[in-house]
């Protein structure tokens, strides 16, 4: 009798152990997985990987530093669930312009846009001069996924980014320009968004597209103009970055 009440103390001082340990690892462990586990497999952490796909947000000039004029019969800014692609734009401003007279020339977009075609404000969501500075276009918000006039057809979803100048073929397109453009996308399609890489599709909204409205149009992520509407907009130069810029883009998201 007495080896059997030694043996059931043993067993019930190791099993309080083994409590004990367990909790340490739960403690250890917040999410209540244990090394080895199903939730914490290498499918959980490439997931966890993939929402930090995102760049650093860049510096961006406010449209209260350009001194963006208001349409007073403009309409509240509106919004899409996401950014699943950005479209990229030339202004078909003159070249070789000193940076410094950058915010004139965007209050002349900004008039041409919003009472000449009466868009009430400017169509694109940013706009990005030769020095490499980003300025943000179009009001509601420049970490909101807004939904501007740049593409007819293609708006909803996607963000607008002209490149003020441009760009036909033969001309050059200045590399702080490439870089900040890139910088803007690594961020704006963070943190799960597509690969800045591939392709994405999107639904035509408008007959006067290149795919008429309700159509499936499988566009690149990082696109021009000319993808989604007839047009030779961003210009031929530009439109041939266009594949760097999304490699460029993608090495900023660490992918």
């Amino acid at each position: 009798m007495r080896l059997t009440r030694r043996r059931r103390y043993r067993s019930a001082a190791a099993l309080a152990v083994l409590v004990l340990l367990a909790g340490t690892s739960l403690w250890l462990h917040p999410e209540g997985a244990l090394p080895g586990s199903a939730s914490s497999s290498p499918e959980r952490g490439r997931a966890a990987q993939h929402v930090r796909h995102q760049g650093p947000r860049p510096a961006i000039v406010p449209r209260r530093a350009w001194h963006a004029d208001s349409v007073d019969t403009a309409p509240a800014a509106r919004y899409a669930p996401t950014v699943r692609a950005v479209v990229i734009h030339h202004t078909s401003t003159p070249n070789g312009y000193d940076c410094a007279t950058v915010p004139r020339t965007l209050r002349d977009l900004y008039a041409g846009h919003a009472y000449g075609r009466h868009w009430d404000d400017l169509g694109y969501n940013f706009l990005v001069d030769a020095c490499g500075t980003i300025y943000e276009g179009r009001a509601g918000g420049v970490d909101r996924p807004v939904i501007g006039a740049h593409t007819k057809g293609f708006n909803e979803g996607t963000v607008g980014i002209a490149a003020i100048g441009t760009f036909p073929e033969g001309e050059t397109v200045p590399g702080p320009m490439l870089d900040a453009i890139a910088r803007l996308i690594a961020w704006k399609l963070g943190p799960r968004g597509p690969d800045p890489r591939g392709r994405v599709t999107l639904v035509s909204t408008h007959d006067e597209a290149r795919f008429p409205k309700g159509a499936k149009a499988v566009l690149p992520v990082v696109g021009g103009h000319s993808d989604g509407y007839p047009t030779r907009c961003p210009g031929a130069a530009l439109y041939a970055r266009l594949p760097d810029i999304g490699a460029r883009a993608a090495r900023l998201q660490h992918r």
